[in-house]
């Protein structure tokens, strides 16, 4: 069936407006943060004198040098864990399709249902009573534990896929599971594995509530809780605030933009493969 030309537009200017309404809040938070700081913007408009000092302000304020440094060093300690279990265990379950391998795939699914909301207050008392509350695993076995549900089942999707020639094939050739694995799989699975560690990375940098709540040390949460510390006196200083907010999202919105492609075309896969 061929389309019309006026099919096209109506659907291009649907994606326009459904862009403007997603862009319209960041562009306002992003004016907002100009103004002067101590002000109240009123209506939606650029400030007369943009104060670029805000940003600087900001920074110093949430202490955001040493929350950069902690959220680096908690993406590298989720990320990579996180990557190696869920592709192993999705290759197991996938691929290798070990016995009990739809139970287990049934919890995992069952996992994708719980809100980190809803676990929280059992993680604070569970960390507590081990030791390891306000240390810098506070944050991340917990997250390597959370991820674990929608990374299988992102990395089941690309090996349900695979076709089983292959393995039989290297069976026949003397290779072992191991070598299934190492060499002939986990090659083949680098873009599903690409986007997966994208993701989680921006899911760690974003972390705030677990980040707030089972750490006590401002300096050893996340970049997201930096706007903790416009508690109180920062709270009502909406330029500031917004300023913070700009800084927080610009590491994330530059990943989002580099790695589009391969975000993109990790989902189509997933998408036609699941």
């Amino acid at each position: 069936m061929k389309i019309g030309r006026s099919e096209i537009f109506a659907g291009r200017a649907f994606l326009c407006a459904l862009m403007l309404l997603t862009v319209m809040p960041f562009i306002s938070i992003f004016m907002t943060a100009l103004y002067p700081s101590g002000t109240m913007p009123s209506g939606f408009g650029w400030p007369e004198h943009m104060q670029w000092g805000n940003f600087v302000e900001a920074f110093k304020v949430a202490n955001m040098a040493k929350l950069l440094a902690s959220s680096v060093f908690i993406v590298i300690e989720v990320v990579p864990i996180a990557l190696v279990i869920s592709t192993m265990a999705a290759f197991a379950i996938g691929l290798l399709r070990i016995p009990g391998s739809r139970a287990l795939l049934a919890l995992f699914v069952l996992g994708l249902t719980l809100p980190f909301a809803g676990i929280i207050v059992p993680l604070y008392y569970l960390e507590r009573r081990i030791g390891i509350y306000n240390t810098p695993l506070a944050i991340g076995l917990p997250l390597i534990g959370l991820y674990m549900p929608f990374a299988v089942f992102w990395m089941r999707a690309h090996f349900v896929g695979m076709s089983t020639e292959i393995s039989e094939a290297a069976r026949l050739d003397g290779a072992t599971t191991w070598d299934l694995f190492w060499r002939i799989h986990l090659p083949l699975a680098r873009a599903p594995i690409s986007s997966l560690g994208i993701l989680m990375s921006v899911w760690t940098w974003n972390q705030f509530l677990i980040a707030l709540v089972l750490v006590e040390d401002p300096s050893r949460r996340t970049m997201a809780g930096a706007l903790g510390a416009f508690q109180g006196h920062y709270a009502t200083n909406v330029p500031l605030l917004c300023a913070g907010t700009i800084l927080i999202l610009v590491p994330t919105l530059l990943i989002f933009i580099l790695f589009q492609r391969q975000i993109i075309a990790a989902l189509l896969q997933g998408a036609v493969k699941g």
